[in-house]
């Protein structure tokens, strides 16, 4: 992709892995890990640098993987816009996430393709065995499942909403 402002290179492909046995294949690969909502991770990293222990030490703040802005709000878009180029080009993209992340996203699939045919996006789930990432599960899902996954989220009842904004106002109401 190119800027359509500046011409400058923009929305690239993070990996292209290429073939050139009998004729020119390659696949665009995207890596995408989640994010994490709460305190910085600096402190984390410090404190792994200097513990002496076997075990890793406790976290030392509250935070929590956001699925969402990883999913829906990174990972979507990148889809969205390198999917259909890559799908005139005749050929695909991989994903590469987690077993946590692409679980996040439903899971398997009950009958997982495995046909590269049948499919846009290719979705890889590498293991880590001994030190070595290694194969996991891989599926083949059209550009349009792979969306729906994704997006899919429930919508709470407005009922509900307003039941957690009112707690909220009353506690901020008793702090003051």
């Amino acid at each position: 992709m190119r800027s359509t402002t500046t011409g400058k290179p923009a929305g690239k492909i993070d990996l292209v892995i290429a073939s050139q046995r009998q004729e020119l294949r390659w696949f665009g690969l995207e890596v995408q890990a989640v994010y994490f909502s709460g305190a910085g991770m600096e402190a984390e990293f410090t404190a792994l640098r200097q513990d002496q222990h076997d075990q890793p030490p406790y976290p030392q703040y509250n935070r929590r993987p956001d699925w969402r802005s990883s999913s829906a709000k990174r990972l979507m878009p990148q889809l969205q816009i390198k999917g259909p180029t890559l799908r005139r080009w005749h050929s695909k993209i991989a994903v590469a996430v987690d077993r946590p992340f692409f679980a996040s996203l439903g899971g398997p699939s009950v009958q997982p393709s495995q046909d590269l045919d049948a499919g846009d996006v290719v979705w890889l789930v590498p293991e880590l065995r001994d030190g070595r990432l290694i194969r996991g599960h891989w599926e083949v899902l059209t550009l349009e499942s792979s969306s729906e996954r994704l997006l899919a989220a429930d919508a709470v009842t407005r009922v509900d909403f307003e039941r957690v904004l009112l707690q909220k106002l009353q506690l901020l109401q008793g702090e003051s």
